[in-house]
């Protein structure tokens, strides 16, 4: 019983570390930053989660492994006509309808929430953020869906300089000094050229952007 129970439990613990994860991005609306908007979308399902609409994966079905199978000999079919001097096997149906029904298979959900936390990944080093998706929260019914996304100034600036802000200052720091920190460790500062005559450039401080006025 003990055995069974370290697992369980283990897993538990697990799954409710990935879900404060995904909420994790919230505590921007306590920071000197600009909170993020709601926008709301109702109607067919046509935001994803973050790449793709939302789906599950299923054990294989009679129907599924079917499918896939078929799927499977067609490619073999087709590489075969291409490749006439070198052929291959190709496999009955029952011995890949046998097959397919170890796997499990993607399909669309029909009913379901999805709850998607900021998407990022860092390159270079430690602090070399790179912004991927923002938050976004799904339900869906039956082909209709609820989806909130959660809009700021510059993403692709505004998720850098808050995760920098959240992750590389001291957090016993004064609000200004943990700003001042953040900014030395990711400045974000850029400049655009511009083509024409003048051959016009722009620097801009995405910190000035995404800050509350009172902290800039």
């Amino acid at each position: 019983m003990n055995d069974y129970k370290i697992p369980v439990l283990s897993d538990l613990i697990f799954q409710m570390k990935r879900l404060k994860e995904k909420f994790e991005w919230m505590r921007v609306y306590f920071s000197p930053f600009k909170a993020p908007v709601p926008k709301f979308y109702v109607g067919g399902v046509a935001v994803g989660v973050p790449y793709f609409y939302p789906r599950k994966w299923v054990k294989a079905t009679p129907k599924l492994a079917t499918e896939a199978a078929l799927k499977e000999i067609k490619r073999f079919e087709a590489w075969n006509e291409a490749n006439k001097g070198k052929p291959r096997r190709i496999p009955s149906f029952e011995e890949v309808y046998k097959d397919k029904l170890n796997y499990q298979y993607i399909v669309d959900k029909k009913i379901g929430f999805d709850f998607v936390g900021l998407g990022y990944k860092t390159k270079w080093s430690d602090t070399d953020y790179r912004f991927e998706w923002g938050p976004v929260w799904s339900f869906v019914f039956f082909g209709w869906q609820v989806a909130v996304s959660f809009k700021v100034p510059y993403p692709e600036h505004y998720w850098v300089c808050w995760l920098t802000y959240k992750n590389d200052t001291y957090k016993q720091s004064r609000t200004r000094m943990k700003i001042h920190k953040a900014k030395e460790v990711n400045p974000e500062i850029w400049t655009s050229s511009f083509s024409g005559l003048d051959n016009k450039k722009e620097t801009v401080c995405y910190w000035d952007k995404v800050l509350k006025d009172k902290w800039l």
